[in-house]
């Protein structure tokens, strides 16, 4: 007898591990640049260069890559930027890993913080969070079938399950170019510059996965002339394409993340030799996780008819979806400014970050903030620019019915929206849509036969059983739990008794014939 198998494939996570950190340095300014006057805006992004996992360990070499936008203290207050780098190295503890494994780690700037020591000298301090863990794919061998000659019985268990089809990393590539208008001054240099990204879907084609979206620009740039006149250019850039994704299908469900990974911003010149173009060279890092749901009848429980058949099973977990979602929720505060008045606000950026998620009943429980930058003109003549920072707690639950807090996964929450406006010089509005999305799983608990063996009749037992019997069925009794016992045919009781379904009733009589 063979118990033909069916292989489930499945990931999970078995090893992970967060940890934190603090950088800080006293750093000098380069000899070309100009003497700090004031700060005026600071942004700071992690990079990894090298991961070396161990036994237990995971070892990560990287930099904080930061840009610091200041007014000088010359004559005109004019702006200047520098950046520079703190390197680290930090092992993280992270129980199960091996050296040979593939750790998957990010890295996020919790707090940055700019000050002036002097005129050439600042201090730089952040707060650096990194996230470590190992994934793997395994497989379930779910039992679908029985071959053999010996007579026996089995049951089948309908299952709507959910398995990993596709899981890769890939990279998407972005060329733009866009034109100053026409009004604008020709660009000297850049001093500032945000890059971020909105509105990215993913959809599963055959053989493909399409992704649409935006990207958000804002250059704050010196002009050309003998004032060189501080300007601002701000667009959004749509972008769009396929990957090629061997195995992918309609209707599949993605769980797909990716972020804005390398990037390379250049002035170019027009056609007319002048500079006034800006080209972006960009890298979307995607990490792809695609699963496929099917429906199976697995093989739940057996036994033997004309044979003793011994089953061994073993405890795992498959799963289902439960629900793919998505929610948004809007916020609403006000920034007082203390730095100047506002004449005119020039950009504005947030990013949300979840500090705690945890189930309730029927869903996710998120709670984080959303830290928001406002780039402002105050028309003072000694720092013609101020930056208003704010810190704005958010709430919200997203709704999945039947949730349970082994089923919880990673929620992915971004700023969709944000609209920033005067009240007055010294009040802002800020009005801001957050959006938050994830796939939920089910984690149903099976047994799963492994093996099954079979063996002579109990000569002995057998004779113990009556060769018919008039059986009357007790609370909790069903057709094959009877058969089972008796080491008779369901179908055969089904059809002795003229049963046209497998409901039963306590106390119905039914006809048992062995060796029927």
């Amino acid at each position: 007898m063979e118990l033909i198998k069916r292989n489930i494939h499945m990931d999970r996570t078995r090893a992970e591990a967060v940890t934190q950190f603090t950088l800080e340095d006293d750093v000098n300014l380069p000899e070309n640049k100009p003497d700090v006057g004031t700060l005026t805006l600071e942004k700071a992004e992690l990079v990894i260069d090298e991961i070396r996992p161990g036994t237990d360990t995971c070892t990560v070499k990287g930099r904080l890559a930061y840009v610091v936008l200041y007014h000088t203290s010359e004559d005109g207050s004019s702006l200047a930027s520098m950046d520079g780098k703190l390197p680290f190295e930090e092992k993280i503890h992270l129980q199960g890993a091996a050296p040979s494994d593939t750790v998957e780690v990010e890295g996020e700037v919790e707090d940055l913080t700019v000050s002036m020591i002097n005129s050439r000298k600042l201090n730089v301090q952040s707060l650096v969070t990194l996230s470590a863990r190992v994934e793997e794919l395994y497989d379930e061998e779910a039992p679908i079938a029985i071959h053999g000659e010996e007579r026996v019985e089995y049951r089948r268990m309908p299952f709507q399950l959910a398995q990993i089809a596709i899981c890769k990393n890939d990279i998407f590539r972005i060329k733009e170019e866009v034109s100053l208008p026409s009004n604008s001054p020709n660009i000297f240099q850049i001093l500032w510059s945000s890059l971020s990204l909105g509105d990215v879907e993913f959809k599963a084609m055959e053989e493909k996965l399409s992704l649409s979206g935006e990207v958000h620009l804002f250059v704050l740039y010196e002009g050309e002339g003998e004032e060189h006149p501080v300007r601002s250019y701000e667009a959004s850039l749509p972008f769009g394409g396929t990957l090629e994704c061997h195995g992918c299908k309609e209707g599949m469900i993605p769980d797909i993340r990716c972020r804005l990974g390398q990037q390379e911003l250049s002035v170019r010149p027009d056609f007319d030799g002048e500079e006034r173009n800006i080209g972006l060279e960009l890298v979307l890092d995607i990490g792809i996780r695609i699963y496929e749901e099917e429906k199976l009848e697995l093989i739940s429980d057996l036994y033997g008819v004309s044979n003793e058949v011994y089953a061994a099973s073993a405890k795992t977990h498959l799963r289902r979806l439960l629900a793919r979602v998505t929610g948004k929720t809007k916020v609403t505060d006000r920034i007082h400014v203390t730095e100047g008045s506002v004449l005119q606000l020039l950009h504005s950026e947030g990013a949300v970050t979840l500090e705690q998620q945890g189930t309730v009943e029927n869903g996710i429980l998120l709670q984080g903030s959303i830290s928001v930058k406002v780039l402002y003109i105050t028309g003072e003549d000694e720092t013609p620019y101020g930056c208003a920072r704010a810190q704005i707690p958010c709430q919200y639950t997203l709704e999945v019915p039947g949730i349970a807090p082994e089923d919880l996964g990673k929620v992915h929450a971004e700023v969709e929206q944000l609209q920033v406006t005067m009240l007055d010089g010294e009040e802002m509005d800020v009005k801001a849509v957050l959006c938050f999305s994830t796939v939920v799983f089910q984690k149903i608990p099976v047994e799963l036969i492994r093996q099954v063996d079979v063996a002579q009749l109990d000569s002995a037992k057998m004779s113990d059983l009556p060769g018919m019997v008039m059986y009357v069925v007790k609370e909790g009794d069903n057709l094959w739990n009877i058969g089972k016992k008796y080491y008779v045919p369901v179908d055969a009781i089904r059809e002795l008794n003229s049963l046209e379904g497998d409901e039963l009733t306590p106390g119905q009589k039914l006809l048992v014939v062995k060796g029927g």
